[in-house]
């Protein structure tokens, strides 16, 4: 299994819980963006710097990701692509999209986008915290347990 990080929006928080579970179960790790991403220091880890433009990270790690692999992203449409490469994906707040889930997070976020275009004030999601960093946590370590 190879561990693809979308580094455009990675919360910093989880990035000391990404690199241990990296180090712990050597294992090998791409971090994908368009300008530097820092997750740590480790021979696991390849950085790529794709070119700037929209969805670029996302194209590239749908070009190299492979079944089986894990995809680390807050993007639920390069969730879906993931899921639908018979790979893995969870969000930052510790939601492992699945093929029974990922049509319905994905009509959300195609509504509220929606809604916002239509020039209604959604407000966003709520601010990424301690709390969040946990479940993301958990998450991490239940999936690596069970598929390394």
């Amino acid at each position: 299994m190879t561990l693809f990080i979308d580094g455009d929006a990675l919360p910093n928080l989880l990035k000391p819980i990404i690199l241990r579970s990296i180090e712990r179960l050597k294992l090998p790790t791409k971090v994908v963006a368009n300008k530097k991403i820092n997750v740590g220091k480790s021979q696991y880890i390849e950085y790529i710097i794709v070119s700037q433009g929209a969805d670029e990270a996302d194209h590239h790690i749908v070009e190299l990701c492979e079944v089986g692999d894990l995809v680390i992203t807050a993007d639920i449409p390069l969730a879906d692509r993931i899921i639908s490469k018979d790979a893995h994906a969870i969000d930052h707040r510790g939601e492992l999209y699945s093929i029974d889930n990922i049509k319905q997070y994905l009509a959300m976020r195609n509504l509220m986008e929606s809604i916002r275009e239509s020039g209604e004030m959604t407000g966003g999601p709520k601010a990424f915290g301690a709390k969040d960093a946990h479940a993301f946590a958990n998450q991490l370590n239940a999936f690596l347990a069970k598929y390394t």
